[in-house]
């Protein structure tokens, strides 16, 4: 099984090199067979397709971008649900503004995780700042938030959105008074030891030599530069590269590690100190009419999905917009992770598209898991 499994592997990440999915790759997985654990990594490529280029490696960290959903604020919830401190009828909007409309005063955490806010997708606020990082940035961002009117009823279809994300982030920090990156170390990858190769990067909080090993995103048309090093998602970086939505950084190995983690916990085979089994699984396996998400985490659409065709539908995981995923499958006890910079020099490369739904195929095929 390992054997195979690394050869995949290799062969896999690779292609998508060869390919011009992304300039670097690092992947990982971990399957549970005959009750033992194998696990698998690869990387190779580079970090940047310039004359700056580093070979990418196992050390070598990406931009996580909306790995930062499932990873930290999903998380991070279920820690303040633990302790007392939220629940999840708790209305989000209402806690973070007196001022907040009557059709928005009712949203609650589980909505927000749930992408069934009735918030929007997304907007482009950064294009109304100037390119600079700063503290006043972040309450006029949940200002623009806090405004905007709902696309469609509170919890009558699920609407992926970063918004209501961004409002967690905030919220999670007003309840665990400290800064949410030192709530995460602290919270959840500290009690794993984690949290060197899993976290948060803010902005100017690194020299550049230590920006030159990560692998880097795009040539950024509002920042005028190609960005290494700090975060991709322009609102997360004029919060000053911190949000609940995006901004982690992490190797491929720590990605896994803490999805190994969680599906142990979910299968009733360990327990993670910040919260409880129970809790978990009620969040992973989540369900109602209005969508196909859990609370915070994905499931494979039908026919569609990047996981590819043989992940089972109990499974859950999520995408980054940098070319990242993570996905769990308890029934076959697997994990794998796919972290590439695929936005590298530029996010109208969209062969990610078709590349990971081939990646996770071939990888069970080739394990004989099909």
């Amino acid at each position: 099984m390992k054997k195979q499994l690394n050869t995949a592997l290799k062969n896999a990440c690779e292609s998508g090199v060869a390919d011009g999915v992304c300039s670097g790759v690092s992947a990982a997985v971990s399957v549970v067979g005959n009750k033992l654990r194998y696990r698998g990594m690869f990387a190779c490529g580079s970090t940047r397709s310039d004359h700056l280029a580093r070979q990418v490696d196992l050390t070598t960290l990406f931009d996580l971008a909306s790995l930062t959903k499932p990873l930290c604020t999903t998380l991070c919830t279920l820690a303040l649900i633990n302790a007392g401190r939220l629940r999840w009828e708790s209305t989000a909007l209402r806690e973070l503004s007196a001022d907040t409309s009557p059709e928005k005063s009712a949203i609650t955490i589980r909505d927000i995780l749930h992408h069934a806010s009735g918030l929007p997708a997304y907007q482009p606020y950064f294009q109304r700042f100037e390119p600079y990082a700063t503290p006043e940035n972040i309450p006029c961002l949940h200002r623009h938030i806090l405004a905007e009117t709902l696309v469609h009823p509170l919890g009558s279809k699920c609407l992926y959105s970063d918004l209501g994300f961004i409002l967690l982030g905030r919220l999670l920090e007003q309840k665990a008074r400290q800064p949410l990156e030192l709530f995460f170390q602290q919270t959840v990858t500290g009690p794993l030891r984690l949290d060197r190769c899993l976290g948060f990067l803010p902005v100017g909080s690194i020299d550049q030599g230590e920006k030159e090993k990560i692998a880097a995103t795009e040539l950024c048309p509002w920042r005028h530069r190609v960005i290494q090093g700090e975060v991709h998602d322009e609102h997360c970086w004029l919060m000053g590269g911190v949000a609940g939505h995006a901004g982690l950084f992490g190797t491929a190995e720590a990605v896994l590690t803490l999805g190994e983690c969680l599906l142990d916990c979910w299968l009733g085979k360990t327990h993670h100190p910040a919260f409880s089994h129970q809790l978990l699984r009620y969040a992973l396996e989540w369900s109602d009419d209005s969508g196909q998400w859990a609370l915070g985490f994905d499931r494979p659409t039908p026919g569609q999905s990047s996981s590819g065709r043989h992940f089972s539908p109990n499974s859950v995981g999520h995408l980054g917009f940098t070319g990242t995923s993570l996905w769990m499958d308890p029934e076959r006890e697997l994990v794998v992770v796919l972290l590439t910079n695929r936005v590298h020099p530029s996010r109208e490369n969209l062969k990610i598209r078709s590349f990971r739904p081939f990646f996770h195929d071939y990888l069970l095929e080739k394990m004989g898991m099909a």
